[in-house]
């Protein structure tokens, strides 16, 4: 029963995430639409859903078990994706379709080291915005490390890999390559995640022997 809520919290994870990437799509200033992008993930931390880039950087934290979980949660992110995707392009705005696919075409022509260097940075900036909106006890910095870490990666053009399956989704570009690529930028958001917890246990291991 707890795996079916796992995946329940991280399908719906997968459509706030798609909400946030439809008004990015609607919007033409690149950094308004960043900042309407935010709400998606303010939403998920919030309601405490399940996204796979914000919970992939506490798998040092927890149980070897918690490494399902993280699976199921991407799983669980990508069908929440897929079925807003296809239900967008059952309406009017089926039209953000095409600046989706102008984006994905830049994406999927873009080499596999530089898509993977790029979803390193985009969860170095995701985990900031997480941890920070967790961490921080002033209220005001919670909500700055959360938007200003969403909008900044962004506005950078950073790969984030559920944001990337609605946009994949949205503008009917699914391929082997589209998938490999995909792939490519979860292991990137993943190797992401881990540098600053792992920084951090590192320092903290040598500042207590201190």
């Amino acid at each position: 029963m707890k795996k079916i809520v796992v995946f329940v919290n991280a399908v719906l994870a997968g459509i706030c995430i798609s909400l946030g990437g439809i008004a990015f799509l609607s919007i033409e200033n690149k950094v308004v639409g960043a900042l309407f992008f935010t709400l998606g993930l303010f939403t998920i931390v919030t309601m405490k859903f399940n996204l796979f880039t914000g919970k992939v950087a506490y798998v040092f934290d927890n149980k070897p078990s918690y490494i399902i979980d993280v699976l199921i949660i991407w799983l669980g992110n990508f069908v929440g994706t897929f079925l807003t995707a296809a239900a967008v392009n059952l309406t009017r705005i089926a039209d953000i379709g095409a600046r989706a696919a102008s984006m994905c075409e830049t994406k999927l022509n873009d080499s596999p080291l530089s898509v993977f260097i790029l979803a390193v940075f985009c969860n170095v900036m995701i985990f900031i915005a997480v941890d920070g909106f967790a961490g921080n006890p002033h209220q005001v910095g919670k909500y700055l490390s959360l938007f200003f870490g969403v909008a900044g990666f962004i506005v950078c053009g950073y790969e984030h890999c559920v944001a990337n399956m609605f946009y994949i989704s949205v503008a009917n570009m699914w391929s082997a390559k589209a998938f490999l690529y995909l792939l490519i930028m979860t292991l990137g958001n993943t190797v992401g995640a881990w540098i600053i917890p792992l920084s951090r246990k590192f320092t903290e291991k040598y500042t207590k022997k201190d």
